[in-house]
């Protein structure tokens, strides 16, 4: 039996026999991780609230033949106590966790990066400092970016020429220019397409500036762009929407 210890954040969980839960989290040092929470779903069970999504936890497991069993479980941060309540971030949040564990696929592959971006996005959607969908589109572009997906905005995805091109294309990788413009392609606004540079450098104070339709519509190709690049689609981003 090889014993490890890890932090991570719970991604989700699905009932195993009549007491037990497999539980996905995204942790710091081993990455995806799945693994077997014995009895958690027992009235006595000493750490199964601690194993509920959006939990930032400090965990010892041990390497079982298929599935990793954890045996402790202490809570660093349980985020879900401030999102839960509030269906907006409820809803960015539940995309993020899924949005993670797709992107980062491979399991027991160590994705650093990713963990501390969705640890950073749960933490500011507890703050309610900004918009949560502002909060997501920020997350999602900066994880793509993580992976190695980042839209062109600068520059024309296809020949590379520098400056503000008006036309969005999806499966393009980002702005293109009028020369490279591709069958499909969208013209968005430009400030939507400037907002989507100011989210995914971090700029704050331009993203909370920004107009109702712009967001939406810069959320509109945040959610295009993911999903082109993602083999499933992020389900809970149609809740979202509606929010």
């Amino acid at each position: 039996m090889s014993l490890y210890r890890d932090e991570g954040v719970v991604l989700r969980t699905r009932k195993l026999g009549e007491a037990d839960r497999i539980v996905t989290l995204l942790t710091r040092r081993t990455g995806l991780v799945r693994a077997v929470g014995k009895g958690v779903r027992r009235t006595k069970s000493r750490f199964g609230a601690r194993l509920e999504p959006f939990n930032h936890v400090d965990l010892q497991l041990y390497t079982g033949r298929t599935l990793d069993v954890i045996t402790q479980a202490e809570t660093l941060r349980a985020y879900g106590e401030d999102i839960v309540t509030d269906y907006p971030r409820y809803t960015a949040a539940t995309a993020m966790l899924e949005t993670a564990e797709k992107i980062v696929s491979v399991e027991k592959d160590p994705a650093l990066r990713q963990f501390l971006l969705l640890i950073g996005a749960l933490r500011t959607l507890g703050e309610d400092a900004h918009d949560p969908r502002l909060v997501l589109d920020a997350y999602l572009l900066r994880s793509l970016a993580v992976a190695g997906y980042a839209p062109a905005l600068h520059e024309c995805a296809r020949c590379g020429s520098r400056g503000e091109h008006r036309a969005f294309a999806v499966h393009a990788g980002g702005m293109v220019c009028t020369v490279c413009r591709p069958h499909g392609a969208t013209t968005p606004a430009a400030e939507s397409t400037r907002l989507m540079s100011a989210l995914l450098g971090g700029d704050w104070p331009a993203a909370d500036a920004s107009e109702y339709r712009h967001r939406n519509e810069c959320s509109g190709l945040v959610a295009a762009y993911l999903q082109w690049h993602l083999e499933n689609g992020i389900r809970s981003l149609r809740l979202v929407e509606r929010s």
